[in-house]
């Protein structure tokens, strides 16, 4: 089942009432089911979300994502019971050995790099090198050509004169909001298949509290780089607004191909989610993440 994504972005009260989000602001009043909620997204400093319906949203394994005084996620809630075995699962994914991570970490950089070359030479019309890198990935990428990909990835990808960065320029703060909503899905689908998300296979900040979903969305993030550029495209303003949230949380919905049928990102980072934990058990040896395009 495709589950909601709701963005509170103007001040308005949020309770529950029969198993449904009760929603009241100066301009309407609404009802939501919680069982059809996926994400929640809280981005104005006025809202107030009862302890209550905090509590049936996770025990629904919704997630319940904040934001800072700048519009960009920086908290999210998740649901710490939501698999049946997850003892079980968090001892294989803590015993697994060294060179089941580099083998694990090497697909992802392979196909993160691939979806990376693929986007690129839709938007430029040019074929490029980032599969022939793809191709020079090595167990653990030793050889950082995730790195090497990048820099080649965003010199090419823009018309403007940009560089990548957390806290830099325009289009960066439209990246940032895509990443986070995506680091805010992966997460999601992680500990849904009771995984531990801070427990990495190559991100290992003792900072990080999310260091799994930042391995995990690693292949994704094209996804969210299409969107902003079709955003550039479209919209002339460089603020983060609304409209512009809205259009990144629809990437929520988009379609991915897995070898045999097709589903929304947010069912497909389930799967994934759920290949990676059968990875640990030694069930099976390749994380399933899907095509991006047709």
């Amino acid at each position: 089942m495709l589950k909601k994504t709701l963005l509170f972005s103007n001040k308005c009260s949020i309770t529950t009432r029969n198993y449904q989000l009760v929603i009241k602001s100066d301009a309407r009043d609404g009802l939501v089911p919680i069982e059809d909620i996926g994400f929640v997204v809280i981005d104005n400093p006025e809202i107030y979300i009862s302890i209550t319906a905090l509590n049936l949203l996770i025990e629904n394994n919704a997630s319940v994502i904040t934001c800072s005084k700048s519009h960009l996620p920086n908290g999210m809630f998740l649901n710490l019971n939501s698999h049946h075995i997850q003892q079980d699962v968090f001892k294989h994914q803590i015993a697994a050995s060294v060179p089941l991570k580099k083998q694990l970490w090497q697909q992802t950089i392979v196909e993160k790099i691939k979806n990376q070359g693929i986007l690129l030479q839709q938007i430029t019309k040019r074929k490029n090198k980032l599969d022939f890198l793809a191709s020079k990935v090595l167990s653990g990428d030793t050889t950082n050509m995730e790195a090497v990909a990048a820099k080649f990835y965003w010199k090419s990808f823009f018309d403007i004169e940009f560089k990548r960065e957390r806290f830099g320029n325009y289009p960066n703060n439209f990246l940032n909001y895509g990443y986070a909503i995506l680091r805010a899905a992966t997460a999601r689908a992680l500990s849904g298949s009771g995984l531990l998300n801070t427990l990495g296979i190559h991100h290992k900040s003792k900072y990080n509290a999310f260091a799994l979903a930042d391995d995990i969305m690693e292949p994704f993030r094209p996804i969210i780089d299409e969107a902003v550029y079709t955003i550039m495209e479209h919209y002339d303003e460089q603020e983060l607004n609304t409209e512009i949230k809205s259009v990144l949380l629809e990437t929520l919905t988009r379609t991915v191909y897995f070898k045999n049928e097709k589903s929304t990102l947010m069912v497909a980072l389930q799967k994934t989610a759920s290949s990676l934990q059968q990875c640990y058990s030694g069930k099976r040896k390749k994380i399933n993440y899907p095509k991006l395009w047709n």
